[in-house]
């Protein structure tokens, strides 16, 4: 009894590092599209410096379910959950990446006038911020209706994603003097495109958690 104590302790303890670490992703995404939007580059660099924490808190969090596995004994439901941070936290660690890029687009793009449809990155990153907050949540409460839920808002940005990336095509070719600016926009397009995929990564993880199945969600 006293092992399990120990082990749910240990556990909870990991919770709260996994809400800090996804917390911070998303304060360093929001924060990236407030620096698109407004040209702002010290707050985007404020993000890509920021990544440092991400990735601290991820091996923090990591090591620290490698010792539980390796010393605690964990049963099966306990393992397939010390399993599942390893994943949930590597998605973290690259929407973080992601939110360092379009930091970096918009010191890239700041000064120069912009694309309307730097408003469907912005509408990418914003559905991306409630698909991260929502796989943690997911995650924490084991909840897997809330899990098939986040994963379905990853249509949204695949359909922002497909007309900005036809809509840039059709300016590249009418506007060849815009092509490096316009290919910027393509870029950072692709990035939020896959945080997208990544937080639906997390969700499957929560499946796999709660139910011991693998899925594929939002085929």
């Amino acid at each position: 009894m006293g092992n399990r104590i120990q082990l749910m302790d240990e556990m909870n303890r990991l919770h709260h590092d996994v809400l800090a670490m996804g917390t911070r992703v998303e304060e360093d995404l929001r924060r990236a599209i407030e620096a698109f939007k407004t040209q702002d580059v010290e707050l985007a660099k404020e993000v890509k410096a920021d990544d440092a924490v991400v990735n601290a808190l991820q091996l923090k969090i990591d090591d620290q379910a490698a010792i539980l596995i390796a010393t605690q004994q964990p049963v099966a439901r306990d393992l397939r959950e010390l399993v599942t941070i390893f994943k949930v936290t590597d998605n973290l660690e690259r929407a973080g990446d992601h939110a360092v890029h379009l930091a970096k687009a918009a010191i890239k793009l700041a000064g120069e006038p912009g694309f309307r449809q730097g408003e469907r990155l912005e509408r990418m990153a914003e559905t991306g911020c409630e698909m991260l907050r929502g796989a943690v949540a997911a995650y924490l409460n084991r909840d897997v209706e809330e899990a098939r839920r986040v994963a379905a808002l990853d249509d949204a940005i695949d359909r922002e994603h497909k007309a900005l990336v036809e809509e840039v095509l059709e300016l590249m070719r009418e506007r060849p003097d815009q092509v490096k600016r316009a290919a910027r926009l393509l870029t950072t397009s692709g990035f939020l495109e896959r945080l997208g995929d990544h937080m639906t990564n997390v969700c499957e993880a929560v499946v796999y958690m709660v139910e011991g199945v693998h899925v594929e969600l939002n085929e």
